[in-house]
């Protein structure tokens, strides 16, 4: 196994272990390795030094032991606590969407059009649009806003 030193686009490093040289090439060309933080598919890995071991030291003299118990291994954080409440807030954020508004799917273009243009009842919404359908919205002065995506979606 082989751990590398990544890093996205938008300068969040992170590490990841893979089989091999050419898992990770393969991995991050079909945009399976992603940022835990922003969940960014544009990853590369970092420099790092490489970990070898001296050979021409001889070998090692053996660490003496201790009868006493030997301390807990500290955790470790994968996310600051910054990161953590991030993540909370936007799985918070989409529940409350969820729970407010009505989902409209592909038609979330043609929706807000209809809302904005009076032809339907005002309402919450929320759908998927292509960055298209976006620019053709902002031009008309639709008022609309993209979430961001859930932590852990596509991972």
């Amino acid at each position: 196994m082989i751990r590398y030193a990544l890093i996205c686009d938008n300068a969040h490093a992170f590490e990841s272990w893979f089989s091999t040289s050419a898992g990770f090439e393969d991995q991050a060309k079909r945009g399976l390795v992603t940022c835990p933080v922003c969940n960014s598919a544009k990853v590369e890995r970092a420099i790092m030094a490489p970990n070898v071991a001296r050979t021409d030291l001889g070998p090692k003299a053996p660490v003496p032991t201790s009868s006493a118990p030997s301390p807990a291994p500290a955790p470790v954080a994968l996310m600051s606590e910054k990161e953590k409440a991030f993540r909370e807030m936007v799985t918070a954020l989409h529940r409350h969407v969820r729970e407010s508004a009505e989902h409209v799917g592909e038609r979330f273009a043609e929706e807000a059009l209809k809302i904005h243009h009076g032809e339907t009842e005002e309402r919450a919404i929320y759908g998927e649009a292509t960055p298209d359908d976006a620019r053709m919205l902002h031009e008309e002065g639709v008022e609309f806003l993209p979430l961001p995506r859930l932590p852990g979606s596509g991972n």
